[in-house]
């Protein structure tokens, strides 16, 4: 059974485990398998978080999040699923929707997900991730369109407080620039690195104003991840200012049922961490074990918003394409309902869309329009492909 972690060992004691033969409850021969996972797509993992797993379930979620799978080498979908190379303008540095520009700011995370849509990062010819952000920075300040932007990568919470401070300083630096986002699984992985490096904590207090926000975008995708060591740290950075709320994936295994997903949704309302979206996950390349069908995964979705408060249920259900943040809005026994929510394209900015529903479909990509209003979807994807249009091929949508 899972390890007691509210007693498991003194605070900034935690290890990072990058073996897969450093996990005894594994048994050797799956050892040997899973080590061919590991030499494609990277292992790692803290053993706090090894802790929460229940090692004589072989489905246990948490097992399921961070342990390699076999069918990882399967022969499906792209390494940059959501074409982010269209809309890079400098090396670690996004700008797909007028008003947010990304960061890539670290290559590193506390572990690694195995369904995660940026597994290419972790790879060994990997250039996209700049640790030096002066190149981003310096774009963003001569767009003054950019009202918000994110650090990601990678985890930012894995650099050094002083380094990622310094980065959020000089974005205060930038007028126009209101809101900082960090985006985070590291209290979920880690949550000593808020609990024992009360810099941090001040330093965000500091840059998170009254008029300027820090907003730290958290990553729990099961309600066993919401540990007490978790929920303290949580606490911190709300009393330090900062907003937090939660986005996930729907991931099979792990949180792809109507019980999990209300329990995820109360705990973190519970906790003052308002869930914002549930993505769908995208078809990266090696993520086929963890495919939830749209159809299947929004029914799940919205039982699960119909048993919780209004302040839990504000969660939206999207997909990142790209060419836009494509939200779900309903189904019927004949058609899927969607719209833009954000639009890489002027004209799809608020696009109504009806298709045929699909029991099977898992993107996008693999659903028919049942109208003129789907159409435009497929004359974009059709000049993405055989054109590679990027950002400034047309104006972008707010």
């Amino acid at each position: 059974m899972a390890t007691n972690v509210t007693q498991m060992r003194p605070r900034n004691r935690v290890r990072y485990l990058t073996r897969i033969d450093q996990l005894t409850g594994i048994p050797e021969k799956d050892r040997e398998e899973l080590a061919e996972v590991e030499k494609k797509y990277v292992f790692r993992m803290t053993d706090y978080y090894a802790s929460l797993i229940d090692w004589s379930d072989p489905h246990d979620p948490i097992r399921q999040l961070v342990i390699p799978r076999p069918e990882e080498l399967n022969e499906w979908g792209r390494l940059d699923a959501s074409n982010e190379k269209s809309v890079t303008v400098a090396r670690g540095t996004q700008h797909k929707y007028p008003d947010t520009a990304v960061l890539l700011c670290n290559e590193v995370c506390g572990a690694y997900c195995r369904y995660c849509f940026r597994k290419r990062l972790f790879m060994d010819d990997n250039d996209e991730v700049s640790l030096d952000v002066s190149e981003g920075i310096e774009y963003i300040r001569s767009h003054p369109e950019i009202t918000n932007v994110l650090l990601t990568g990678g985890d930012p919470l894995l650099m050094a407080p002083k380094k990622l401070l310094s980065v959020i300083e000089r974005l205060r630096e930038i007028e126009h620039v209101q809101i900082v986002r960090i985006g985070t699984k590291m209290t979920a992985f880690n949550p000593w690195v808020i609990l024992d490096q009360p810099a941090l904590v001040e330093g965000l207090s500091r840059l998170s104003t009254p008029k300027k926000r820090i907003y730290l975008m958290n990553h729990f995708d099961h309600p066993r991840e919401l540990t007490g060591p978790v929920l303290e740290a949580l606490d911190h950075l709300i009393k330090a200012g900062v907003i937090c709320t939660n986005q996930c994936p729907m991931v099979r295994g792990v949180n792809d049922s109507v019980e999990v997903l209300t329990e995820l949704f109360r705990k973190l309302s519970f906790a003052g961490v308002p869930p914002y979206y549930i993505f769908q996950g995208r078809p990266a390349e090696g993520n086929e074990p963890y495919e939830v069908p749209i159809a299947r995964g929004f029914r799940l979705f919205e039982q699960a918003r119909r048993q919780v408060s209004g302040l839990a249920a504000r969660a939206r259900m999207a997909m990142s394409h790209e060419v836009g943040k494509v939200e779900i809005l309903g189904l019927d026994e004949e058609h899927l309902y969607m719209r833009f929510h954000r639009a890489k394209f002027t004209a799809d900015r608020g696009r109504f869309m009806i298709f045929k529903l699909d029991e099977e479909a898992y993107w996008l990509d693999d659903l028919i329009p049942a109208s003129d209003v789907g159409q435009n979807v497929r004359r974009h994807l059709s000049k993405l492909r055989c054109n590679r249009v990027d950002l400034h091929s047309e104006s972008p949508s707010a």
